[in-house]
């Protein structure tokens, strides 16, 4: 059996010994293409540009939303002290965190469907979480967020500074938008 992974930028490939130089050398290039067409369908299509991240909240907006979430602009933003990303719904802004382009792209559509859903509900009501869990992969990407945080030590809670709801809490009806 041969397998890959990845060590930080460093790609290990188990290889049995029993095979030739030459299988050796078809099996490392075959694996480290296996692994890096891996790793590009977890990336989110927005990761590369402001104009990208735009296209990939207009694609979300209308999978998830019905299309109605229109931003105005959307864009990269070095990192906050406090938040994944923030929306100002008055002018349809949308900034995203650069300590998120890293993050697997499930998890940027989540943050991205969030921030959407603040352009059609501006609070964290119950309409707002019923907005973003049209996102199939909410609970999930929150628990990601979680975790990040907190082996970072970031003390990040959420994508607008709210306290995130577990997976078995419903959303404080009463929050206020951050």
């Amino acid at each position: 059996m041969v397998s890959a992974r990845r060590e930080g930028d460093t790609v290990i490939v188990f290889i049995p010994g029993w095979m030739s130089e030459a299988e050796e050398r078809r099996w490392v290039d075959e694996m480290v293409s296996r692994l890096e067409r891996s790793e590009a369908k977890r990336r989110s299509p927005g990761r590369h540009g402001n104009e990208a991240l735009l296209a990939r909240c207009i694609e979300l907006s209308t999978k998830y939303l019905g299309g109605r979430a229109e931003p105005a602009s959307v864009r990269w933003v070095p990192p906050m002290r406090t938040r994944w990303a923030s929306c100002t719904p008055e002018d349809r802004t949308i900034r995203i965190s650069e300590r998120l382009r890293e993050a697997p792209g499930w998890v940027v559509d989540y943050v991205l469907v969030h921030e959407l859903a603040h352009l059609l509900a501006p609070g964290h009501d119950a309409r707002f979480w019923s907005l973003v869990r049209a996102y199939p992969r909410t609970e999930r990407a929150i628990g990601y967020l979680e975790g990040l945080s907190a082996a970072a030590g970031l003390g990040l809670v959420g994508t607008d500074g709210e306290e995130l709801p577990s997976s078995t809490d419903e959303p404080d009806e009463d929050a206020a938008a951050g």
